[in-house]
């Protein structure tokens, strides 16, 4: 089979947690992993996916959840031996890992950082810790800061989760939190506006959510108050701190989901597929349906979304000039002014035809 070139960034799923959060919906399960099995299966796929694309690049891999602190570090050494011996890994890519604070000891997380790992991307969500036990969290705030204050003492880069608009929230809650994350002196944090899934503990109560308008005024607050500046819709980062791993995906380039839950893109003889790990879906994309998702995903980026041929021919050119107090051409980019990223959704209905 021809060789492909193209490189593929790699997102491996680890669906285990010590417990489900309220308001949590992704692929994940509170249960008592089987890591020997896990590894092999993780192992497997890697073997698959290279003997199909061949010893590509990888410019980042990305350890998501569920919790991957959770797992031995025997499990995270192994999946990274595989990797380096089947594709091309190129000296000081961007290699994360997701954390919860309580999750990971300060020797676990060296023996980490010593096979690899260069950010780590730490699931906060509050420093109030009556609202970290109203969101199902099972660490505290004074974890949380422990564990970032020591990753960030070993020279990684660090990366935040936080989660504003809980039921009687209001901006100067959002104000503190900013102000918090200021003063510790996180380099990138992700702001996530809480959002009710039915399938949830949340999901099944009837609760009191800000309004759009006090939502919108939370919004707001962050990208005033954060001494970080925004790069995409819920991300803030210094320079040089951005997450290269989802600026990648964002931007459009093939990624490969490794593992049950997860999701990827992969390029392969000139043709977009949609995969899913575990062999569960390998889908022929048509070039539009692509194209709409480059669209849908550079737009919420402070950069756009890159104007390719494919985008060209998706993309509602006229709505786009009538409407410039929403969207604008900067070169080669199609991007979202500041009025435009307040009304996404709305936009990208308008703007992809």
């Amino acid at each position: 089979m021809p060789r492909m070139s193209a490189p593929h960034n790699i997102y491996i799923h680890v669906p285990f947690c010590a417990s489900k959060c309220n308001y949590c919906a992704f692929y994940s399960a509170a249960v008592r992993p089987d890591w020997e099995k896990y590894t092999r299966d993780i192992c497997a796929e890697i073997n698959h996916w290279a003997d199909i694309l061949g010893p590509v690049s990888v410019p980042t891999i990305f350890f998501g959840g569920g919790t991957p602190s959770l797992m031995p570090t025997e499990t995270f050494s192994k999946i990274m031996d595989i990797l380096a011996e089947r594709f091309h890994i190129p000296a000081g890519i961007e290699i994360t890992a997701e954390a919860n604070p309580g999750t990971i000891t300060p020797e676990k997380l060296n023996e980490f950082i010593a096979t690899g790992l260069n950010r780590l991307s730490v699931g906060v969500q509050s420093f109030d810790d009556e609202k970290l036990k109203f969101l199902g969290r099972r660490h505290t705030a004074d974890q949380a800061r422990r564990l970032i204050d020591y990753a960030m003492s070993r020279g990684i880069r660090v990366s935040a989760d936080f989660i504003y608009g809980l039921p009687g929230d209001r901006t100067d809650d959002v104000l503190q939190m900013c102000r918090d994350i200021n003063d510790m002196g996180i380099g990138h944090c992700s702001m996530y506006e809480l959002t009710i899934e039915p399938a949830t503990p949340f999901g099944k109560m009837n609760l009191a959510m800000p309004t759009e308008s006090k939502m919108a005024d939370m919004y707001c607050a962050i990208a005033g108050t954060l001494r970080l500046g925004r790069y995409e819709v819920s991300n803030y980062a210094d320079a040089a701190q951005e997450c290269r791993h989802n600026a990648n995906v964002w931007d459009g380039a093939p990624y490969i989901g490794i593992g049950r839950g997860a999701a990827g893109r992969v390029l392969l003889h000139d043709t977009w597929y949609e995969q899913m790990g575990a062999g569960v879906m390998f889908t022929p994309m048509t070039a539009a349906a692509r194209a709409a998702e480059k669209i849908i995903t550079g737009m919420r980026t402070r950069r756009g979304v890159k104007i390719t041929p494919d985008v060209d021919a998706v993309t509602d050119w006229q709505w786009a000039e009538r409407n410039p107090q929403m969207v604008r051409r900067h070169g080669d980019r199609l991007c979202a002014t500041e009025t435009g990223l307040l009304t996404l959704d709305h936009m990208l209905v308008e703007l992809i035809r």
